[in-house]
């Protein structure tokens, strides 16, 4: 909906657009009407031009008409939501008639002199018309929305119900009963919520809703175990408590979910994230390089209590026990060395304000430096030491000595050896917990810092969880189910420690500004590698303001890999060619994304130009893929993959073309940079839809070993898979939000001249 305002088509300024499906439902629908309203002005109106604007107004009313239908539907299925939805179809209606009737010009021989009112004639009424239809259409698509958020509310208030029953039950045959009941509802909530992580919009709340999930997953086998565990035990304290912490983790769990969902906090709470010294050192920075532009936009004080929090901050490093003596001098000698940057910086640009020189300016931006560099090389050192910790404690823990120590003492009803060995278990426990919170300040990303907040949470639940599972073992030695019960928690240890591993290689790899599990398809120029005219260019990179010109450019480009990697996710068969391809073409576009934001291992223009050149190539194996698959196809399947596979091959080559283009000064380089990341995001849009296509004719003509995975319920990067029509309670989730999206997306587009 942005994309429209500069057309003046905001949507109600009051409907915010939380997901993905609601916001790319709007796409099209903005598309034809920016169409519309850009063709306006254009002086010559050949008889083609007035066809293809009655057309796309006439397409538009029709669509519209076909999704008015389907909120209205909705409408009466949802009587709370009834009159809400049945205005904003009536308003959306009229607007669509309106645009009909301002776009039926193909008759006309001159429609500015005719009588009759049209697009030409009445540009404000368009734009109203437009506004309104946009409005419209966006209050329908919010209201459909909201009806998932009520399923999954709903859905949650079942989960909670029957868990109240479970806590209360006396007898094995009645816990059984409930608990079947109990792992259908989990089941149907997993799913609800599952396809809700994978719409948000925000990062942020998905990591939130992707760990409170893996939560409910885990804990549900904990609840099982635990208890039965109870019921076979009752008089046992150590089992209760065991019992009564699962149960109270799931519940805050629910409870974190509907938080996301409803975008709400209790008791009207803001959330407070604890700041880490990574985002800290990043805005400081940006604070600290804006003095380039304007010396008077910000207070020195602002600046000095900003390097003072950050330094607070360090002292998580400086006081921890874990932390090693070279890591801890180095960040006292640094912290030290930022103050004295920051007085020297502060020092030139009090002047700067009063004198503006050249001399002073240059002094400035050697203050700037220096502190910049400084600032860098505490990062640096603070990353070095939290990551250089994890990789040995982790290594260190490996073998799970403590836990198979307790399960053996444990069933040998050994409490002293056991009391011993809780202890060892908490003192690791202490470890782990310290290092995530060194790792969330070097995490990088806000999802990461998210992701070691929850690993936090869990050493911290699940170590005295195992203790009260282990006493309850060691009181009740030759219990098969509490030792069953030792075995799950201790497994839910050990994957923990397993994530552990994954998530410091993704914060290693932001550090280095590569992506998490991604394969490295970078390609770089390297000395005597290239053609010898390269030597001939002057690498430069992209100044502040070339960047914030291309700043837009760049994050389409973004939201488009992260598209293409939910898409190749979705495939069983991680070694199929079309699936690898894909895979090395996001990486790379990823990486030119980085490259705009003057961040990742792309440092020069040059470096850029030649990635662009080896994700053309990229695309050309991709295109010759597609024609192998071609071959194992129907025969009517036949024409459209070539097509898009030719189409593929023409884009490829026109970014090769401009790729290895000549480019001489300042605003011809720049210029190039803007066409190849133009065209580099046009091939990522092709992919996008490139890898639906080919994975549906795959299970189509059943080639191969398959395209979708069976998608577990609660898998935490699962994709939304066609599970919606299962029950009846969901039918509206089908007939929602998809249907008002097939019968927009449905739209022929009018083509730019």
């Amino acid at each position: 909906v942005s994309s429209s305002s500069s057309s003046g088509l905001g949507a109600d300024a009051g409907l915010e657009i939380r997901t993905r499906s609601v916001e790319q439902t709007l796409v099209p629908l903005v598309s034809q009407i920016t169409t519309l309203i850009n063709h306006k002005d254009k002086p010559k109106r050949s008889d083609k031009t007035l066809q293809a604007i009655q057309r796309v107004g006439q397409a538009v009313n029709l669509a519209v008409g076909r999704f008015v239908t389907v909120g209205e539907a909705i409408a009466n299925e949802n009587h709370e939501l009834k009159e809400e939805m049945s205005v904003a179809c009536i308003e959306a209606r009229r607007a669509g008639e309106t645009i009909a009737q301002l776009t039926d010009v193909a008759s006309l021989d001159h429609p500015e002199s005719d009588s009759h009112i049209t697009i030409f004639t009445d540009k404000t009424g368009v734009v109203k018309a437009a506004r309104l239809l946009l409005s419209s259409v966006t209050k329908v698509l919010v209201l459909a929305d909201r009806i998932v958020i009520k399923q999954i509310i709903t859905s949650r208030n079942k989960v909670l119900a029957t868990m109240e029953q479970l806590e209360k039950v006396s007898s094995f045959q009645e816990f059984v009963q409930i608990f079947s009941q109990f792992g259908n509802e989990m089941v149907e909530f997993a799913h609800l919520t599952g396809d809700r992580q994978n719409d948000l919009k925000d990062e942020k709340k998905k990591a939130r809703m992707a760990a409170s999930r893996a939560v409910l997953e885990k804990c549900t086998m904990m609840l099982l175990t635990a208890s039965k565990t109870c019921l076979r035990h009752p008089d046992c304290e150590s089992a209760r408590i065991n019992k009564d912490g699962v149960f109270h983790r799931m519940r805050l769990a629910l409870e974190q979910v509907i938080e996301i969902v409803t975008d709400s906090r209790p008791n009207g709470e803001n959330e407070m994230a604890p700041i880490s010294i990574y985002s800290g050192i990043k805005e400081f920075k940006n604070k600290v390089e804006g003095l380039r532009e304007n010396l008077y936009f910000l207070s020195k004080e602002n600046l000095s209590t900003m390097l003072e929090v950050i330094l607070e901050h360090t002292e998580d490093f400086t006081d921890s026990a874990y932390t090693s003596h070279e890591h801890r001098e180095h960040i006292l000698e640094l912290s030290k060395q930022a103050k004295m940057e920051l007085e020297q910086l502060v020092s030139v640009w009090m002047q700067a304000q009063n004198q503006k020189t050249k001399d002073l300016m240059e002094d400035l931006e050697v203050a700037i430096l220096k502190t910049c560099q400084c600032m860098n090389e505490l990062k640096r050192e603070v990353h070095s030491a939290a990551t250089s910790l994890a990789a040995d404690l982790l290594k260190y823990h490996t073998d799970h000595m403590v836990l198979k120590a307790l399960k053996i003492t444990g069933v040998e009803g050994n409490l002293e050896a056991v009391a011993e060995y809780t202890c060892k278990l908490s003192e690791q426990k202490e470890q782990l917990v310290e290092m995530c919170r060194l790792l969330r300040h070097v995490s990088g990303t806000e999802p990461l810092e998210i992701t070691c907040i929850h690993a936090e949470d869990t050493f911290q639940v699940t170590g005295p969880q195992i203790i009260s599972a282990a006493e309850t073992l060691a009181l009740h030695p030759s219990s098969k189910i509490a030792k069953e019960n030792l075995e799950v928690f201790c497994e839910a240890w050990e994957s923990q420690l397993s994530d552990m591993s994954l998530l410091l290689r993704e914060i290693n790899d932001v550090f280095e500004g590569r992506r998490g599990e991604k394969r490295v398809y970078l390609s770089l120029p390297r000395p005597g590698k290239h053609n010898a005219n390269l030597k001939a260019l002057k690498p430069v990179k992209l100044d502040t303001e070339e960047q914030a010109k291309i700043a837009k450019l760049g994050l389409e480009l973004h939201l488009l890999t992260s598209d293409v990697d939910s898409e190749t996710e979705k495939w069983e068969d991680q070694e199929n060619e079309i699936v690898q391809h894909g895979q090395g073409m996001s990486s790379m576009a990823y990486s030119m994304y980085l490259f705009t934001r003057g961040e990742g291992l792309l440092k020069t223009t040059q470096d850029l130009f030649h990635q662009a050149e080896i994700f053309a190539t990229e695309g050309t194996k991709l295109a010759s893929a597609l024609h192998a698959l071609s071959d194992q196809v129907h025969d009517d399947d036949k024409p459209l993959l070539l097509l898009e596979a030719e189409k593929l091959i023409s884009m490829c080559k026109q970014l090769q073309i401009t790729a290895k283009a000549s480019a001489q000064g300042k605003s011809a380089t720049f210029t190039k940079v803007d066409a190849c990341i133009l065209k580099t995001r046009n091939v990522m849009t092709l992919l996008c839809q490139l890898l639906p296509l080919c994975c549906k004719l795959l299970r189509k003509n059943k080639v191969g070993n398959g395209c979708l995975k069976p998608a577990p319920p609660w898998k935490e990067d699962r994709i939304r898979t066609g599970t919606n029509a299962r029950t009846p309670e969901r039918r509206v989730d089908t007939f929602g939000i998809k249907s008002l999206e097939n019968h927009v997306t449905n739209m022929t587009f009018l083509e730019s001249k």
